[in-house]
């Protein structure tokens, strides 16, 4: 790998309390964790993202911490992490920790003492108005279960921001000594060793909260801050942020004016991700190719992280209001199915209708597009959802390893453990499980494994320009390609249930001995690109050419 290895690497995205349990009290834990290792490395997996992982009183699933230098005594202790990062290590699989920073929970230990005394040393480190401000009602994250942004403490005898529920109160980024203790924790993290930080609600840590202003400004020198204090405590360590904005502001976060990638090194690319479920709903490409010509130029070294399920709902707020009723009818027609009026509550390949062949053009266009993929837990192997679930956690359910009781996730008795285990029907545990994937060669996890084998053979997806090949091709079909000083790869995904055929030779009329790289069936082969042929919701990864 170069140095920015996050160029190259295939993310993994998991919760530790629902992936597995080690010691059976019902609830995921980080020495379960160690224990798949393996099957993570045999998958291609070259980084562990953790969901939060710290003590929490768990209102938000981890998203309220009540210590930010330590392990919630579910998932181990501070040694137990200590082990993983080195197996993890030993496996060339790094990982990177959630970072949480905009709010705490309000029984961290500063907000109880910010709240019982005007003295505190704490009182500034959180936001504070005298009387009710007139956006109290405005700026709700999660519409439907928030009623205000500000709520009034009897203790304090204050109103608080929290931009999120209001047991989260906002931390004050204009306070000096919250920026120095923010540093502070990502120095303790690395120094035991993750190689970075997923940046939760990044747009709202740098917002200087002022009451009544439902549009504060934005304070983007701190992300300059932060990414040289990281970077002088681990040179390669990297800060992958979630920033859902307008696609005008997205450059601000990876760098300031003058061109340089001095702030993120990573965005999530929500804007795609809209775009690309618009695209699927519609079997057209267009609305991906909308998002490969609207996106901003990166400076050197910003790279987008690619994503088609995370831990949230799928997040339609940047389609149109029509654009997201299409959405909603093909992938989420039932009002369960729905999150906040704005996202999907559901998996990929329930949302497919379990199509196979979809799922696989899917995560292959994903994987083929520019930027690094990051890949949800029990993806790799068709897991499904349960709506019976509150909110996100319809998708947050555990681990199906195999087929012993509660799919291998845990030995303890069902009525125990953190979440159900998915079971009966087409997505259960029964049906789809880890163990029988892995010993079928024709299975959906074995083959993620093959396409991650032949995303290595083609560097120039992580690191070279991403183009739209414009030419006349059939409705369903996307073409484009990937280069590098490494070579030329050509992709070609049909998002329609119809065979087509595509002649692109007035673009390549002296590649070298090309070959198909991946496909999803055998297909003669590219020849003078005349006649390259793609079934319906097929795709074909060609090596055009490969410098020496």
């Amino acid at each position: 790998m170069s140095d920015r290895w996050y160029e190259k690497a295939v993310i993994y995205c998991l919760d530790l309390d629902t992936y597995a349990d080690s010691n059976g009290d019902g609830v995921g834990d980080i020495k379960g964790l160690i224990g798949r290792l393996d099957y993570l490395a045999r998958l291609g997996v070259t980084c562990i993202w953790l969901n939060p992982i710290h003590p929490t009183p768990d209102r938000d699933d981890g998203y309220d911490v009540s210590d930010f230098y330590n392990i919630d005594p579910r998932f181990g202790n501070l040694g137990d992490f200590a082990d993983l990062l080195h197996e993890a290590r030993d496996r060339g699989i790094r990982v990177i920790i959630d970072l949480v920073v905009n709010h705490t929970s309000d029984q961290h230990p500063w907000f109880q003492s910010a709240r019982s005394s005007p003295d505190s040393p704490y009182r500034d480190w959180y936001v504070w108005a005298d009387s009710e401000p007139d956006d109290r009602h405005q700026g709700m994250v999660f519409p439907g279960e928030q009623a205000e942004t500000w709520t009034y403490d009897r203790t304090a005898k204050k109103w608080f921001y929290h931009r999120f529920y209001k047991f989260q109160p906002d931390l004050n980024i204009n306070n000096p000594q919250v920026r120095e203790e923010i540093k502070k924790i990502c120095s303790f993290w690395l120094q035991l060793g993750v190689s970075g930080f997923r940046m939760d609600a990044v747009p709202f840590i740098i917002e200087e909260t002022q009451p009544g202003n439902p549009n504060p400004p934005k304070d983007f020198e701190f992300l300059s801050e932060l990414r040289q204090h990281v970077q002088w405590r681990q040179g390669d360590a990297v800060l992958l942020a979630e920033a859902n904005v307008e696609p005008e502001q997205l450059k601000d976060f990876f760098g300031d004016a003058g061109g340089s990638a001095n702030r993120i090194h990573m965005l999530f690319d929500f804007m795609l991700n809209g775009r690309f479920m618009l695209a699927l709903a519609r079997k057209n490409p267009e609305g991906i190719i909308d998002a490969l010509r609207d996106t901003p130029k990166l400076p050197v070294g910003g790279q987008w992280a690619t994503f088609l399920r995370n831990h949230d709902e799928v997040d339609l707020s940047r389609l149109t209001s029509e654009q997201r009723a299409e959405v909603f009818e093909q992938f989420g027609p039932d009002e369960n199915m729905q999150l906040y009026g704005r996202g999907i509550r559901r998996r990929l390949a329930p949302m497919l209708g379990g199509d196979r062949r979809r799922v696989e053009l899917a995560y292959a266009l994903q994987f083929s597009l520019r930027g690094t993929p990051v890949l949800r837990y029990g993806e790799e192997l068709g897991m499904g959802d349960d709506l019976t679930q509150d909110g996100r956690n319809a998708i947050r359910t555990p681990m199906q390893w195999s087929l012993a009781a509660n799919g291998g996730f845990s030995t303890a008795p069902a009525d125990k453990l953190v979440r159900p285990v998915i079971s009966g029907g087409d997505f259960g545990y029964e049906t789809i499980n880890a163990t029988l994937q892995r010993h079928d060669p024709n299975s959906l996890f074995s083959w993620f494994e093959r396409m991650i084998r032949a995303l290595r053979e083609a560097p120039e997806v992580g690191s070279g320009s991403c183009t739209h090949v414009d030419v006349p091709a059939p409705t369903g079909l996307l073409v484009h390609r990937a280069d590098d000083t490494t070579g030329t790869m050509l992709f070609l995904h049909n998002l329609s249930d119809e065979d087509c055929v595509v002649d692109l030779s007035s673009i390549y009329p002296e590649a070298d001995f090309p070959n198909d790289v991946l496909a999803d069936q055998k297909y003669a082969e590219p020849g003078k690109f005349d006649e390259l042929a793609v079934a319906g919701y097929g795709y074909r990864w060609i090596r055009v050419c490969r410098n020496a």
